[in-house]
This record gives C-alpha cells, sequence and structure tokens, in this order.
C-alpha cells in the first residue's frame, strides 16, 4: 500500500494535483490506516496514470471523468471534439500573438507601411520625438478615415521631407511643440512657420495636382485640428500669429486674400493644394 506522496511519485504528479483530483471526484478516496492516513494500491496508481495523461494532453477536467468510462467509440468521438476545440485555442492564441506582435512594432499597429517609412525618416533626420508623435497620431485618423488616399498624401509628405530646404525649416519648426504660450520668441517661430507652409507650397503647388488631391472633410480636419492644439501648449497663440501673417486654419492652411474671406491656395496638413 501506498502513502499519498508515494502515489503522487509514481504517477509523476504532485501531492496537491492528488488532493486537488480527490476534490473534482476524479480519483476515489481510499480507505485510510489505523492512523489515519490514505492508503493506495495498484489500481489507484493506474487510475491517477490516467487522468494525468488526459490533463496534459488538454482535456478539461470536467470531461476527463466521461473519458474514463466511456467505450472505445465515445473515446474516440470525444477525442476528435477535443482536439477540434485544441486548434481553435491554438488559431485563436497565434491570432493574439500577431496583435502583440503588432505592439511590439509600435508605429505599425495602426499606420500603414507609408506613414511608418515617412515617420522613421523624419527619425533618421533627427525631427523632435514630440513632433513625430503628433505626426503620428494624425496619421492614425487620416488613415482610418480615409485608408485609399493615404498613398497620395504621404507622396507629398515625402515629398517634402526628402527637399533639403524644405527639411530644414521643418526641422526648425519642430522646435514649436516645447514653446509655451508666452514664450517670447513665439513671433519668430510663426515666421518660420509661415516660411515653411510657403516652401511647401512650392514643393507640391504644380496645379495639375488639384485634379488628383483628395478631398478631406470638415470634421476630420477639425478633428486633426485638435490633436495639434492638445498637443502643443502654444498652439492658440501660433495660430493667431500666422493669421497676422496671411494664414488661417492648421490642418487645412489657407492663404487669406484680402479681397476675399479665404484665399485661393491652401494647404493641407502641410500638403498645398491650389
Amino acid at each position: 500500500m501506498l502513502t499519498i506522496s508515494q502515489l503522487a511519485a509514481y504517477a509523476g504528479v504532485t501531492v496537491r494535483a492528488v488532493r486537488h483530483y480527490h476534490a473534482k471526484g476524479l480519483l476515489p478516496e481510499p480507505d485510510r490506516d489505523h492512523s489515519g492516513y490514505r492508503r493506495y494500491d495498484a489500481s489507484a496508481v493506474v487510475d491517477l496514470v490516467r487522468i494525468r495523461t488526459l490533463a496534459d494532453a488538454g482535456v478539461p477536467l470536467s470531461r476527463v471523468a466521461e473519458l474514463l468510462e466511456a467505450d472505445d467509440e465515445e473515446f474516440t468521438a470525444a477525442v476528435e471534439e477535443i482536439d477540434r476545440r485544441l486548434r481553435a485555442e491554438i488559431r485563436e492564441r497565434q491570432q493574439h500573438r500577431s496583435r502583440i506582435a503588432l505592439l511590439a512594432a509600435g508605429d505599425s499597429l495602426a499606420l500603414p507601411p507609408e506613414a511608418v517609412s515617412y515617420l522613421e525618416r523624419m527619425r533618421e533626420f533627427g525631427f523632435n520625438e514630440r513632433l513625430i508623435e503628433i505626426e503620428r497620431d494624425s496619421w492614425i485618423l487620416l488613415a482610418a478615415r480615409m485608408p485609399e488616399e493615404v498613398p497620395t498624401l504621404m507622396a507629398l509628405k515625402h515629398a517634402q521631407l526628402e527637399n533639403e530646404g524644405l527639411r530644414t525649416l521643418y526641422l526648425d519648426v519642430g522646435e514649436m511643440v516645447d514653446i509655451e504660450p508666452d514664450d517670447p520668441r513665439l513671433p519668430a517661430m510663426a515666421d518660420r512657420v509661415a516660411a515653411f507652409i510657403e516652401g511647401a507650397a512650392e514643393v507640391a503647388g504644380a496645379e495639375e495636382l488639384d485634379a488628383d488631391f483628395p478631398p478631406v472633410s470638415s470634421d476630420l480636419i477639425e478633428l486633426l485640428d485638435t490633436v495639434f492644439i492638445e498637443a502643443v501648449p502654444s498652439a492658440p497663440r501660433l495660430l493667431r500669429l500666422l493669421e497676422e501673417r496671411g494664414w488661417t486654419g492648421w490642418t487645412d492652411i489657407r492663404r487669406i486674400d484680402p479681397a476675399e474671406p479665404r484665399g485661393s491656395a491652401r494647404v493641407v496638413g502641410g500638403m498645398p493644394r491650389r
């Protein structure tokens, strides 16, 4: 006769597992000796090994008792059903792993490859990381709302970024994310932002762009403006200073024409359209 420790050792499980199987009704309680200790015979070892084997194979404990009592046909059918369930769980876990991999990939989680490439290029050029984060969040919103248009928009942004003169201006403009509303440097920064806008208009200002330039809805423009205003403390004052310099808006930047409420040249997200 075996003690509970000896039984556990024979079957390759822990004493705690034996007690758990007792509690679940899978392993019958044995007789006790005169000292009150459980004593097990060889059949208990066989039963415990069978329970352990089924449990190790992924069979839920709620099904183990059923399988222990099943005939060959019932056992085969039950095992096939359990195998289907396990394969479904494996597929689900693989999907979870793919999602986790996306999380680890950072920008790739919610952005198309073109936008990820653009952000990586900004980092290569040494742009302020907070400015990159603002760009990232803006492109997440754009990609979610108008995914088919992202390649066209990103082509324009890449063209701006690869233009050395414009890139120098943009790197300079990147400092605005750290400027407070009362910072005395803000008017000079507004001059540089205006210069960047003018430069962007020259890079993408071919009139034939007008026919292919994707429209951006007013509610999306408002949402993108909110991303900028909430992320940059000086944004409200900067926008006022830009109006003094002849530009209004941010995502949809328009030149102010003295003869009209809104002028003829337009810049969407730093991408001009005539």
